[in-house]
């Protein structure tokens, strides 16, 4: 496992972690500011400055991108689908301008959540089906931009409005039928916050091998919990065992950013400056 005690190389940040703070190009001025390599920008910040002004942005810092965040929500009724088709075209396309990674997916609960104005549904089954048509179709043109796709398995709590695939092993399940020969082109996108509970974990990760394993998010659970969405813990706060995590996927060979994504009210309050010190120090210490 590789030692992070000395130095942040590997450390990208996700900016929702300081989005209350500033916008994209206050962000990503901070990192630098920090010594910060890589950012995974969301697609509001983006749209907030414009394309254009934040390939600029990154480029004049010198920034890599771990990922982009987000596509997905593919789940709709039939009057939405092609919404949701297009819009997953723009997100690679915004990705490829960023020359971002991979692009992530939170592939969508039940439609009335994943694309508002659909009919509800309680049907989850139907859900999980048409997430894979779904990622079937954006693959496609994912190819043409030679930018891979990650999925990105939620918590369960999360099944019913944000991710109907809760597990790594069914991101995995979706990825061998649908890129059997492991093009490098799909894979999974691993947050701590959402797996370090699943028994199956570790035997997942060494399924997965290293060109699945396509990015890997860090921050921690607290107990107890005041907001399943917005109280996560800095690193070393709460009771996920990150580094056992962090040295399977490593195992497989996996040599990329160490991604650090915190929803939480508490530490949006802070100054951006105090967060990124302090995502600097745990990283080196709890990650």
């Amino acid at each position: 496992m590789r030692d992070f005690s000395s130095d942040h190389r590997w450390l990208s940040l996700n900016t929702a972690t300081v989005r209350k703070q500033g916008n994209l190009v206050e962000i990503i001025e901070a990192c630098a500011r920090h010594g910060i390599r890589a950012i995974d920008p969301w697609r509001d910040q983006v749209a907030a400055v414009g394309l254009d002004r934040a390939v600029r942005a990154v480029r004049d810092a010198g920034l890599e991108l771990s990922g982009y965040c987000r596509g997905g929500m593919f789940v709709a009724d039939a009057a939405h689908r092609l919404e949701a088709r297009d819009d997953n075209r723009r997100a690679v396309d915004e990705a490829a301008a960023l020359g971002a990674s991979c692009i992530v997916l939170v592939v969508g609960g039940l439609p009335q959540y994943s694309r508002p104005g659909s009919a509800a549904s309680k049907d989850i089954a139907a859900a999980r089906t048409q997430v894979h048509d779904g990622i079937a179709e954006m693959l496609e043109y994912a190819r043409g931009a030679k930018l891979p796709l990650a999925i990105e398995p939620l918590h369960p709590a999360y099944a019913g409005d944000r991710a109907c695939v809760n597990t790594t092993r069914q991101a995995l399940d979706i990825c061998d039928t649908l890129d059997p020969q492991r093009s490098g082109m799909l894979g999974v996108a691993l947050d701590v916050y959402h797996i370090w509970w699943d028994p199956e974990l570790m035997g997942q990760i060494a399924r997965a091998g290293k060109d699945r394993l396509l990015a890997f998010h860090v921050c921690d659970w607290l107990v107890p919990t005041k907001d399943i969405l917005n109280d996560r813990g800095m690193m070393g706060d709460g009771v996920i065992d990150i580094k056992s995590v962090r040295a399977a996927v490593e195992a497989q060979g996996y040599a990329g950013y160490s991604e650090i994504e915190i929803f939480s009210n508490d530490w949006w309050s802070r100054p951006m400056d105090e967060v990124l010190r302090i995502c600097i120090e745990r990283h080196r210490t709890a990650v």
